[in-house]
């Protein structure tokens, strides 16, 4: 009986112990949580995230990236950015040592740069539409001193034409319906004429055009080894996201789908969350599956 005792009151030590233990490890994952910090790796601490926080857009500015001057005009925009490629890396992914990537939609280059962090000797070439974006990639491109970039002021479309483009130096600038006072007229190129050889990485992220770009070069998708689309659309089209599913699929893709911004918190009550132009905006990673035998 004495030793049932004693064994009794030594598995509640060892309980209050252990409950101890786990106060105290929660305590500091909590306060880890609090103090870590993300950016840190890009020269971002809670001072300068403060700030960035509260800046203006309007005016060039440029912030010390890897050791290079990274232009950028607004703030909001370059922090989203920043997170989603060089902290959640959405853009990760094993590809040979000198790949071929087009960047359709390269925005100020914050996604080239990224894939030349990873890949030295990539070709690469981008496509940015946008007047004022368009200059500060080819600012942010020249101040890295990256080679074997093409770079081209030109929107990607199902034919060689010129286009309305709502060029807002954002990331949302896309082809325009002629409503907007940013409307301008910008050069379109066919991307088809572009897919040509092997492609290891194609990035299509151009605000609601890629539902007929997708299909103009459907049948050259077989020279593409990764795909990455950012599908933007409306509940009325429904159907073409599905289209668009459908078709990667028959060219032997298989597909992961994440939700690129938040609209709605409750979809069923589809209220929006601030001034969002989408219903549906989805990011949409295409990749073939090698079969081991």
């Amino acid at each position: 009986m004495i030793s049932v005792n004693c064994t009794l009151v030594e598995i509640k030590s060892m309980q209050n112990k252990s409950f101890g233990k786990n106060i105290l490890q929660g305590i500091r994952l909590r306060i880890g949580k609090i103090f870590h910090n993300p950016y840190h790796k890009l020269n971002i601490g809670p001072v300068e995230k403060i700030y960035y926080k509260h800046l203006i857009a309007g005016k060039i500015r440029s912030h010390r990236l890897f050791g290079k001057k990274l232009y950028f005009v607004s703030p909001t925009e370059l922090m989203h950015g920043l997170k989603e490629i060089f902290i959640e890396e959405v853009y990760k992914q094993h590809l040979s040592a000198n790949p071929y990537i087009i960047d359709c939609g390269a925005n100020i280059g914050l996604s080239v740069i990224y894939m030349k962090q990873l890949f030295p000797d990539a070709e690469i070439i981008a496509f940015e539409p946008d007047e004022e974006n368009f200059n500060l990639l080819q600012k942010n491109i020249e101040s890295f001193n990256y080679k074997n970039i093409q770079v081209r002021k030109e929107a990607v479309w199902v034919e060689n034409t010129l286009l309305e483009f709502s060029g807002e130096g954002s990331m949302s600038s896309r082809i325009g319906t002629g409503s907007s006072q940013h409307t301008v007229q910008v050069k379109a190129v066919r991307l088809k004429d572009f897919l040509k050889r092997p492609i290891d990485f194609l990035k299509i992220d151009i605000e609601g055009a890629e539902y007929q770009v997708i299909k103009d070069v459907a049948d050259q998708l077989y020279f593409v080894n990764n795909l990455f689309l950012e599908y933007h659309g409306s509940f009325g089209q429904n159907d073409e996201l599905n289209e668009i599913l459908s078709l990667i699929v028959k060219k032997g893709f298989s597909y992961y789908i994440k939700e690129a911004t938040s609209v709605y918190d409750n979809p069923f009550e589809r209220r929006k969350k601030g001034v969002v132009n989408y219903d549906v905006q989805v990011n949409i990673f295409c990749f073939r599956l090698t079969v081991s035998n």
